[in-house]
């Protein structure tokens, strides 16, 4: 019985078998294929699964690359500032890398300067004044801008925010052509009719008015001691008022020209003028009526001195050209630079006198380097002067416009020879004199 169950039930032992020997050959080969599949998974190269990151950080290095700015290129001098009007004015920060100009539309504008290409910068303007603003002046810590106008005002300005801090309307009753700051609280002004005037800032009017010229002041100076005030005019005199007595003292004898400027020189000995026709005059400290000294500097005007050192200004003139002009000995010692054709209404030195700003008729403020003038020394020795007038060098930018450009200069006539033969026996004669 039992060989007959077994004899009927194989087959069916023998096909379960069977079954079951098929499905572990499957499940072995599945995991033979899965075995392989990780070993071809292991087998990846690491750097085909890095690459897309690697080229996402090249393509990052790439755009940093392109977005770093490029290093400007450093010039000697800042780049020329081009006004939209001809500027009467210009003024140096004391303290910061910092102009202010105004123009002939009463419009005031500050800048930053840098010798890096393309980093002048305007800070701000102001349209404050009614007329052309002819002088401005920043406070001793530059925190203000003072500044006079055609319209008779006088301003000053917040040099932070820009903003308008006191307007003294009709502080003449002409134009108001000249100004000087004494100290913090004081400033002295002076008009196209030769009215002079000083002020205290603090209660806003002035306590000296005073009228001995009989034409315009362009110019005015005083010395260390804040005691005695000096004028130019245009009618051929220079002034002497007693700022702390609160007095006039005396008028200079008349020059053949206008008076344009007035400086101190030669640690406070000297009192140098320069004229409409083109010479300088030389006062003698406490002998102020009478010139000590005169010489030619070969301008058609000296409108406009710097001192830059006790011997050394600079003059800027009609014709365009700044000099350097040695003072006793008086010399011209060459060109600073040049606004080719143009009439130069003014110059100012930085505070460090690295450079000199000039404004002029074509609406630019250019920049010169000076730096080797304070280094500059002046022989005793006279030399017989050149005939061709050609004027040398003193920095790059000079002579931009070609020596052709100085052809104005050169002397023609026989007569003009002569003349200036006499200037030279005159001057020989001044240079021998003590300083």
């Amino acid at each position: 019985m039992l060989f007959l169950i077994i004899k009927v039930q194989a087959p069916k032992m023998l096909w379960l078998l069977l079954h079951l020997l098929s499905l572990s050959d499957l499940e072995s080969e599945q995991w033979r294929l899965q075995s392989s599949r990780g070993r071809k998974c292991d087998l990846t190269p690491p750097t085909t699964k890095m690459a897309p990151p690697v080229e996402h950080e090249d393509s990052c290095e790439q755009e940093e690359a392109a977005e770093e700015p490029k290093t400007p290129k450093i010039r000697d001098t800042p780049e020329d500032i081009k006004l939209e009007a001809i500027a009467n004015t210009i003024a140096f920060h004391p303290s910061q890398d910092i102009l202010a100009a105004g123009d002939i539309d009463g419009d005031l504008y500050l800048f930053s300067y840098s010798c890096a290409e393309g980093a002048n910068k305007e800070l701000w303007s102001s349209g404050h004044h009614l007329k052309s603003c002819r002088k401005v002046l920043f406070s001793g810590d530059g925190q203000k801008l003072f500044s006079v106008s055609k319209d008779k005002a006088v301003h000053i300005m917040d040099v932070e925010a820009g903003k308008l801090l006191t307007r003294i309307p009709k502080a003449h009753k002409a134009p108001i052509n000249a100004l000087l700051l004494v100290d913090e609280n004081i400033f002295a002004t002076g008009d196209d009719e030769g009215m002079l005037k000083v002020w205290d800032v603090r209660s806003g009017t002035s306590f000296m008015d005073l009228k001995q010229h009989e034409d315009f002041i362009s110019d005015i100076t005083i010395d260390q001691d804040k005691r005695t005030l000096l004028t130019s005019s245009g009618d051929g005199t220079m002034g002497v008022f007693n700022i702390r007595r609160r007095r006039f003292e005396l008028l200079s004898e008349f020059q053949n020209g206008d008076l344009n400027s007035v400086c101190i020189m030669k640690r406070g000995r000297k009192v140098v003028c320069g004229s409409g026709e083109g010479k300088i005059y030389i006062f003698n400290w406490n002998g102020f009526g009478a010139t000590s000294d005169r010489f030619a500097v070969q301008a058609e005007s000296v409108d406009c001195i710097v001192p830059i050192t006790d011997s050394i200004l600079c003059a800027a003139s009609t014709d365009g050209v700044i000099r350097a002009v040695s003072v006793l000995p008086n010399r011209v010692l060459g060109s600073v630079g040049q606004h080719a054709g143009e009439s130069i209404e003014e110059i100012a030195r930085s505070r460090d006198t690295r450079f000199l700003a000039s404004c002029a008729h074509d609406q630019l403020v250019k920049f010169w380097d000076i730096s080797s003038l304070p280094d500059t020394r002046v022989s005793d020795y006279r030399r017989r002067k050149k005939r061709d007038r050609r004027l040398k060098a003193l920095s790059n930018k000079a002579f931009d416009t070609g020596q052709d450009f100085f052809a104005g200069l050169l002397d023609s006539t026989e007569e003009n020879r002569n003349k200036e033969d006499e200037e030279e026996e005159e001057e020989e004669d001044s240079d021998s004199g003590s300083d």
